[in-house]
């Protein structure tokens, strides 16, 4: 069964998981379970999906997951998995056609390295629209941006490879993405000027396969951003 339609407080919960398949339980816009999305995507996993409401959580939902947070996967025997890079991890793990982590254990560190830094950069993908929103002074953050985009085109050219891990997507790359497909959104893609290598990079990803099957249209991505910062997002 894969819904389209959230599940909110009150909602009947799903049945079991069928044999064969795995269960993600996700929100459409949500960035982190588009992870999540893409891997089972690129891998060609067999899964399905419940979306859930993050405003109004049902009862059956928070007894899987405590925290209440999408990406969450459920197994046929009823294993729970959570947390984006952990969820990717698990599958890239279990499920062994088209491996996205590098086999050596070094390889494998750098790229949670990278993530790691990453995870610092994503904040100012909200910071700086809802503080442009609000009437604040966001020059500050902006050239920070702009300091962190021209890193990451740096560490590209350093390497000398296409994407992130080498000549071909690789799990660094998904995990990175979806704030890339949301740069128009948030209206940073001027940040992108000045980045050559990242730029190309963000054209390259584009014309992968798993990227354009989950893809948004920007007017529907910049819908539900607006509904997100006035404080009532339309998760459906």
């Amino acid at each position: 069964m894969s819904t389209e339609k959230c599940f909110a407080n009150g909602s009947a919960a799903p049945g079991p998981v069928p044999k064969g398949h795995i269960r993600l339980y996700s929100m459409r816009f949500c960035p982190f379970a588009q992870r999540t999305r893409l891997v089972l995507n690129a891998k060609g996993i067999t899964y399905d999906t419940v979306n859930i409401h993050l405003k109004d959580k049902p009862d059956w939902f928070l007894e899987k997951n405590p925290l209440g947070l999408v990406p969450t996967l459920e197994t046929p025997a009823g294993e729970v998995i959570y947390e984006s890079p952990i969820t990717c991890e698990y599958l890239d793990e279990v499920y062994l056609e088209k491996k996205l982590l590098p086999s050596s254990p070094f390889a494998k560190a750098q790229q949670k390295m990278m993530l790691e830094h990453f995870s610092k950069v994503t904040p100012y993908f909200y910071k700086i629209p809802m503080g442009k929103r609000n009437g604040e002074d966001v020059s500050g953050l902006e050239a920070e941006l702009k300091e962190k985009f021209a890193k990451l085109s740096k560490d590209l050219a350093n390497k000398k490879t296409k994407f992130f891990g080498g000549d071909s997507i690789t799990m660094i790359d998904y995990m990175m993405w979806p704030w890339f497909e949301r740069l128009e959104t948030f209206e940073l893609q001027q940040f992108l000027d000045g980045t050559p290598e990242l730029k190309k990079w963000t054209e390259l990803m584009l014309q992968d396969s798993a990227v354009k099957a989950l893809m948004f249209s920007p007017d529907a991505h910049k819908a539900f951003f607006k509904t997100f910062l006035d404080g009532n997002p339309d998760f459906d």
